[in-house]
């Protein structure tokens, strides 16, 4: 049994570990909405509510990453790398993220939680793509409004199946 009494008296490793099982119920609330937005309007409907949602989350979530790190506005590669870094979601992947140059990075992810949960259930992939264009489009524009976000692998269009999804993200001068 823990000794602690509340948060304060956490160590960091068990503040570390806290914060994953806070991801994995954020996610499992994530998905029990969705599901329950499935069930009874179709999946269709469900996803025009889910973008919208993760639009608004997105720009909240970046702007709190802004804060927390001190990065400014438009912080350009740098800024985006490290912010991609803080998210919730990335204590429950194996991400990476590649700089190609001082205009365009890469974010690769395995170990999608939410296609594994879906596969588990018999169910098939989740479509999510057109969700991730709107999510990483609007956290890195938050981040720096000269990105610029393109899919490269993401279900239902998979081109690299080593990884869950692939995104990359551009500075384009003069928008």
């Amino acid at each position: 049994m823990l000794k602690a009494e509340n948060i304060e008296e956490l160590s960091k490793e068990e503040l570390i570990e806290l914060l994953r099982i806070y991801a994995k119920n954020w996610l499992a609330h994530d998905g029990c909405w969705f599901l329950s937005l499935e069930e009874q309007y179709g999946i269709g409907l469900a996803m025009d509510i889910d973008r919208e949602a993760w639009r608004k989350f997105s720009v909240i979530e970046a702007k709190r990453i802004i804060d927390f790190l001190g990065l400014g506005k438009n912080s350009g590669v740098e800024g985006l790398k490290k912010a991609l870094s803080f998210r919730l979601y990335t204590t429950l992947v194996d991400g990476k993220i590649e700089i190609i140059d001082d205009t365009k990075l890469r974010y690769y992810i395995k170990g999608c939680r939410v296609q594994a949960a879906r596969r588990s259930k018999g169910m098939i992939d989740f479509p999510c793509a057109s969700i991730g264009i709107v999510e990483y489009s609007y956290f890195a524009r938050t981040i720096d409004n000269r990105f610029v976000t393109r899919k490269i692998s993401c279900p239902p269009d998979i081109t690299n199946y080593y990884f869950d999804c692939i995104w990359e993200f551009e500075i384009i001068e003069n928008k």
